[in-house]
């Protein structure tokens, strides 16, 4: 059983990323980025962009209570520049991943490449002038991981390790899936491919095609409002 779950003090990594849509899937990943952000503020957790597509989101049972949200969200609605009214459906994906001990996975020294670049925009005119940004790439893999948020090369350098070091171990958890006839994972899979809910603009709805339930007030749980949302999925395997 991975070592967080025995903890009530978790860290979860939320990668959120554009699928099919254009650039209205782009806007919808952007709106469930913020979604997630504000919830744990909302829950008093620590949050912290990790890049424009990942959180670091670290609190009481966060792992546990977010794992579910893992997979394919879908988005119908009418895009702001859409000039016919006509409604669009657009996908983003989810994956969430435990924070992974470095004794769980080792990475060698010599399986990565490291690039360094300057950051755009989010901290400030000094960030930009200096290349604190880091993008690491796991050569075996092919895995790339960013980081761009944190002040100082050397932060940002150990999140993108933890990041990559989640990313590897669900690569590995991929294959127990697959290798090992009728394998579940203890700690819920974060790649999910499959549709698992329906926002629905036009009709105000929310359905989780999961447990087969619907919610009205669509707006309140985009800006954050996802407790009753997590608490009746909270028990999918």
């Amino acid at each position: 059983m991975h070592n967080q779950t025995l903890s009530s003090n978790q860290t979860a990594y939320i990668e959120i990323r554009a699928a099919t849509g254009g650039d209205e899937a782009k806007i919808w990943a952007t709106d469930l980025y913020r979604m997630y952000f504000r919830y744990a503020q909302q829950k008093n957790w620590k949050v912290a962009p990790i890049d424009e597509t990942t959180l670091m989101v670290s609190g009481e049972r966060v792992f546990e209570l977010l794992k579910n949200e893992a997979g394919v969200h879908r988005v119908q609605r009418i895009p702001a520049t859409e000039r016919k009214g006509r409604i669009h459906t657009s996908t983003a994906t989810v994956a969430v991943l435990p924070k992974i001990n470095q004794t769980e996975i080792v990475i060698k020294p010599d399986e990565i490449e490291y690039q360094f670049y300057r950051s755009g925009g989010h901290g400030g005119q000094n960030v930009n002038k200096v290349s604190t940004a880091v993008r690491i790439t796991h050569k075996p893999s092919g895995i790339v991981v960013t980081a761009s948020e944190e002040r100082f090369q050397e932060r940002n350098r150990e999140i993108a390790m933890e990041l990559l070091r989640a990313k590897l171990w669900q690569k590995e958890e991929e294959q127990k899936v697959k290798t090992i006839a009728g394998y579940r994972s203890v700690i819920g899979r974060g790649m999910r491919a499959e549709k698992i809910r329906t926002y629905n603009f036009p009709q105000d709805r929310i359905t989780d095609h999961r447990i087969g339930k619907s919610w009205g007030n669509l707006q309140t749980i985009i800006d954050g409002e996802l407790d009753k949302i997590l608490e009746a999925t909270k028990n999918i395997n």
